[in-house]
């Protein structure tokens, strides 16, 4: 393990090529995406995790991200992807939203991610050494120890073959005089006309990975492009057609035969050209006899194996393994020992006759053989005996690397380095040289002694040729994970400022997204496919590969349209299209279709004036009319009109439908847009003719889906001029033609209109048949996501206010949750989930208001990470209110403080005004600590409203503190609250407050015992009554007000005469309402005023009778008409004053 510090990763929005600092709302678009995921770090960690990384920490306001490593692999991996660029396109995957992408397109915003290099360079340093190709001459005298090696003489000049590489110790060589060729060593030669090129080590078709048919890529992207945006009609995503790696699998598969280099090959004698092995080869063993002359037995074997170059046919001795050499290539033997009995024989009459090439192949087979038998010792004396073989020279490049591979496996197995570092080095020499060699490599230990000897020697070019060897090795095994280093590492010094490698980087980075798909590593994909096509080396055919390949890994399960992180390679295709010096129909059709994309895909995330833009560029760079079909055409013209009446400009739009009418006068949905234009100009009877117009074309064509469309529209027209029941009838005559349709395709626009259906069944009040209809629409839109969320939330509505049922609503609220979290719009996700907490505290159950703590909490930490300090505010205010709710009161004022702490930092008056009110309801609605909402409306909230002169939250406040004070027994106190609020009434012409305010002031100076000041108040409060009495309420009030007068004369101001009357007037409006409680109350207590006090005793009988048979009726067995010394009056309590607050 590596013991690594943490790594900090700094973030910033960029703008433009020369990459300079976006403006501070990008900025803070940024800092607001780390704290959501800071909150919810789950997508980011299995991003860092995917980069072979660990995440510490995230500092949102820094832009910082912690990160650090744990092996020594990681730290190789995480550095080549950083340097490759991977790491800022994989954090906008995780960071842009829609409106980011786009903006991407558009104004060429980006992500750069900063890092402390000099931490990650930690494998690569040094400088570059000088490998070169071309002639070199001989320092020295050399006598070869080999048929492999070259004699050499000072001065003899050599022509490089293959490539001379400094930190190897032997490369291919020729002599000029000669020609012969032979292995040379490295340190007995010195440079001459070498040439340096950064195209020496990776040239050729080796320095191609991937090469694209343009014309079959275009086709493919075009059937894509089509299905995503045709006009009316909703298609589902259909797999694209997998790309095949055809050439990246010509370089990289174990191909036979390799084509020779230009100039600096070897003689003709030397060929390897593309000639494939006979597919009948077969060799017959016949039987052997000891002591007989079996020469003539082996002619045929001896012509075959009896020429110094290589044969195609030999490919298959040199790679086939022994049991398939056995029972593929020999045949006419009984087992393997017969056949390598006959193999010794041929070998030995080869060795006599000087069939030197035969012996060589023989010994080479026959070590094969032994090999698959374990018999290693022996194998080792058949190979070091086919290199021993006097030869005038080795031209069989194959059988050499084929010898040198399977010595250096023994070598290595028998543990003797020393022989196996040397035939390594030779080894090296041939695969550096010819990477034909490859395909008799059976494993990669010997590839990878070569990368680590190149990058020990500093070597880049070396390094880079060893990292493609590799590549390739695993490539042609299928071992595709094993594949991807060594790309990555070409890339790598691809990239550096000295190239040593001119491969391709944008087919290096398409080659590399395909492996990392295959793997099901989609950060990493997307990313590889992001670098390919903004490299200056992409081609038409790279960019729409990787355009095809990030939707193919989009899944089926992605929605039918182009995601917007989609759009910056359409953009960039569509530059590329507009590039091309000669442009056919297919590029042109291209062109139209890419921008009807880019505009379709504005369009869908409200950026009208982009997407508009789009097309009007289009059509105007449109070609003549014989070059694309007049259909393709009308409907880019279509969609502008449809655009431009989205975008509010219905005339425009109509002016571009007249063209299209022009060419196609009974076109039923240009007509049907003609009417949806006029009606957005307000011209309905012009917009009714074509809507009919429309109908009856498509009732004539029998064309189900547009005549539903215009019937939907037409009644969507009569709703908007009031007529509902004809709107009704053609809104249900499109339900019943939708109804009707076979083919799918249609379902947004039959969800759109029951919908709407549904609202107006609503507002007519049949509420029953609007929730059909949105429970209807909800059906329909279970595979489509978008209206199933707004089918959803009709229904949220219709439960919580047009038909009120908490269970309904939560449960749909619920499952509007749930889509919302799919759409990754944390707004409206948090919203919801402090919707949800409101029902649950409605429910006003212990385990209710325990849900909706956790919903409110939740709810909360959205808030905070999206930077809402308002909302937040009232989140921490809704847990204060809770907690008290659940009797926690030790957690209410920690909350209630965080609230005033978050929402004084907004520094919005009116924001901190509404929530300290919100913050004293908590205690006055409660039973419990009331005294404490006192010091949020008088001491917090109250000087505030009257510093910004907000009337009417003085008039409510001054309300709210005189109804406190009253219950809480300082009446003193509550006069001047009392008074102002009357103060204020007056002042604003409110009637019904200024009603209340003399209520409450009345209710006030009685309490004071001021009993003249209640008199006067309580008769104003009277004369403010509205005459004639209307609700039972207000006579109601009346009964009770006139009693509390009566009470007021008769008991405090002891004057009986006065206090009768208005008992009278009590009766009287008991009377009125029927309310005969109240009329044996005041009964009984006018029978007491005539026999006690005013000695009427006709009147104290009369109304004695009265009570007596109004108790009879009210099951009251005794009445008392004694005068009574303790005054029954207390405050009307807040029940009794109607809530006029």
């Amino acid at each position: 393990f590596v013991v690594c510090p943490a790594l900090p990763v700094l973030l910033d929005m960029v703008r433009g090529p020369e990459r300079l600092p976006a403006e501070e709302e990008l900025q803070e678009t940024l800092r607001g995406k780390l704290r959501v995921l800071q909150a919810d770090s789950g997508e980011v960690t299995a991003l860092f995790t995917e980069l072979s990384v660990h995440l510490l920490s995230i500092s949102p306001e820094d832009k910082l991200i912690f990160i650090t490593f744990k092996t020594f692999e990681e730290i190789w991996k995480f550095s080549t992807y950083y340097a490759i660029g991977f790491l800022g396109h994989c954090l906008e995957g995780v960071l842009f939203d829609p409106k980011l992408w786009l903006q991407s397109v558009e104004e060429d915003v980006s992500l750069e991610v900063s890092l402390l290099e000099d931490t990650l360079n930690l494998i690569y340093k040094g400088i570059l050494m000088q490998e070169a190709r071309g002639s070199c001459l001989a320092t020295e005298d050399y006598d070869a120890d080999g048929p492999d090696e070259l004699n050499l003489a000072p001065n003899e000049r050599i022509i490089i073959v293959g490539l001379l590489v400094s930190c190897f110790d032997w490369f291919v060589g020729r002599k000029e005089n000669t020609g012969e060729v032979g292995l040379v060593r490295t340190n007995l030669v010195k440079p001459e006309d070498t040439f340096n090129s950064e195209d020496v080590f990776l040239d050729g078709e080796d320095r191609v990975f991937v090469s694209l048919q343009e014309d079959t890529i275009m086709e493919e992207t075009l059937d894509l492009l089509k299905k995503k945006h045709s006009p009316g009609h909703s298609y589902k995503l259909g797999m694209p057609h997998v790309l095949s790696l055809m050439h990246i699998q010509r370089v990289l598969a174990p191909d036979p035969t390799f084509s020779q280099r230009s100039e600096e090959t070897p003689k003709p004698e030397i060929d390897h050209g593309s000639i494939s092995p006979s597919p009948n080869l077969r060799l017959f063993v016949p039987h052997i006899v000891e002591g007989k002359n079996h020469a003539e037995d082996l002619m045929p074997l001896f012509n075959f194996l009896e020429n110094q170059d290589f044969n195609p046919d030999y490919g298959l001795l040199y790679r086939l393994t022994p049991d398939e050499l056995s029972s593929t290539i020999f045949s006419g033997h009984s087992d393997e020992d017969q056949l390598t009995s006959f193999l010794s024989v041929a070998r030995e009459t080869a060795r006599k006759k000087h069939l030197f090439w035969s012996q060589t192949r023989l010994c080479f087979l026959l070590g094969k053989l032994c090999v698959g038998r374990s018999k290693f010792s022996q194998a080792r004396v058949y190979f070091e005996e086919a290199m021993s073989v006097p030869r005038e020279q080795f031209a069989d490049f194959r059988l050499l690397a084929s010898i040198y591979h399977n010595l250096a496996s023994i070598y290595l197995l028998q543990k003797n380095p020393d022989s196996f570092f040397q035939i390594t080095e030779k080894l090296a020499a041939l695969l550096m040289g010819f990477s034909y060699c490859l395909e008799v490599v059976e494993e990669g230990t010997i590839l990878q002694y070569i990368l680590k000897k190149a990058i020990l020697s500093n070597s880049k070019q070396a390094e880079a040729r060893a990292s493609f060897l590799l590549a390739k090795h695993y490539w042609a095994r299928d071992e595709k994970h094993e594949v991807i280093p060594y790309i990555e590492r070409l890339l790598v010094i691809s990239c550096e400022d000295t190239p040593t490698c001119s491969i391709s980087p944008s087919c290096g980075y398409l080659t590399l997204g395909r492996l990392f798909s295959e793997l099901h590593l989609a950060n990493l994909g997307a990313s590889s496919f992001r670098r390919a096509s903004l490299e200056p080396s992409t081609t038409l055919s790279n960019s729409l590969s990787c355009i095809l390949e990030v939707i193919k890994n989009l899944g089926p399960q992605q929605e039918a349209s182009v995601p917007c992180h989609v759009a910056p390679y359409l953009h960039q295709v569509l530059s590329l299209t507009e590039l091309q010096e000669k442009q056919n129909v297919r590029h042109q059709a291209l062109s139209l279709h890419l921008t009807v994309c880019l505009s379709e895909t504005f369009s869908k995330h409200r950026m009208l004036e982009q997407a508009i833009q789009y097309m009007h560029e289009l059509l105007e760079t449109c070609p003549s009319s014989h070059s694309l079909p007049g259909s393709q055409v009308n409907s880019a013209l279509i969609w502008l009109a449809w655009l431009l009446i989205d975008n509010g400009k219905p005339s425009g739009a109509l002016d571009v439908l007249e063209l299209v009418l022009a060419a196609m006068p009974e076109h039923c949905e240009v007509l049907n847009l003609c009417g949806v234009a006029l009606c957005s100009m307000g011209d309905l009877r012009r917009a009714v003719e074509n809507y009919q117009a429309a109908i009856d074309i498509c009732q004539e064509y029998e064309d189900l889906p547009n005549w539903a469309v215009a019937q939907a529209n037409l009644g969507l027209l009569c709703l908007k001029a009031g007529a509902t029941s004809l709107a009704q009838s053609h809104l249900t005559e499109a339900v019943q033609i939708f109804s009707e349709l076979d083919q799918g395709g249609h379902e947004e626009n039959f969800i759109t209109v029951l919908l709407e259906m549904g609202e107006l069944h609503v507002k007519r009040g049949q509420v029953h048949c609007g929730k059909g209809c949105y429970e209807w629409a909800l059906l329909l839109a279970i595979s489509n996501f978008l209206g199933e969320l707004r089918a959803t939330s009709q229904l949220c509505g219709l439960y919580s206010l047009e038909s009120p049922d908490q269970a309904q609503c939560i449960q749909y609220s619920l499952h509007r949750l749930q889509l919302l979290q799919r759409t990754g719009d944390r707004a409206k996700t948090a919203e919801t989930v402090e919707a949800l907490s409101h029902l649950y505290l409605s429910l006003g159950t212990h385990k209710a208001y325990q849900a909706a703590l956790d919903y409110t909490k939740s709810s909360l930490g959205m808030f905070i990470d999206l930077g809402l300090r308002e909302k937040e505010a009232y989140g921490w205010l809704q847990a204060g209110k809770i907690y008290h709710l659940l009797g926690q009161t030790e957690l209410v004022d920690l909350y209630v403080q965080a609230a005033q702490d978050v929402v004084l930092s907004t520094g919005d008056t009116k924001s901190i005004l509404s929530l300290l009110e919100a913050a004293g309801d908590i205690f006055f609605n409660s039973e419990q600590e009331r005294e404490k909402a006192i010091t949020f409306y008088r001491d917090r909230a109250l000087p505030i409203a009257t510093k910004t002169n907000s009337v009417h939250s003085r008039l409510r406040l001054c309300n709210k503190l005189t109804e406190l004070m009253l219950n809480l027994k300082m009446y003193g106190e509550a006069v001047e609250y009392a008074q102002t609020a009357l103060d204020i009434s007056i002042a604003l012409g409110d009637g019904l407050n200024e009603r209340v305010a003399y209520h409450r002031l009345a209710s006030v100076y009685h309490c004071l015992q001021q009993f003249e000041l209640a008199e006067h108040f309580y008769l104003k409060t009277l004369a403010l009554c509205p005459s004639p009495l209307q609700f039972g309420e207000e006579t109601l009030y009346y009964v009770r007000v006139y009693q509390t007068l009566g009470d007021i004369i008769f008991y405090d101001v002891k004057d009986p005469f006065d206090a009768a009357g208005y008992y009278h007037m009590a009766l009287a409006a008991a009377l009125d309402l029927g309310n005969k409680t109240s009329q044996l109350q005041l009964c009984t207590r006018l029978a007491t005023i005539y026999h006690n006090f005013l000695m009427d005793r006709e009147l104290s009988l009369l109304f004695y009778q009265r009570a007596r048979g109004l108790a009879a009726e009210l099951n009251v067995k005794r009445i008392n008409i004694a005068p009574d010394q303790h005054s029954p009056f207390y405050p009307l309590r807040k029940s009794t004053l109607f809530n006029f607050v």
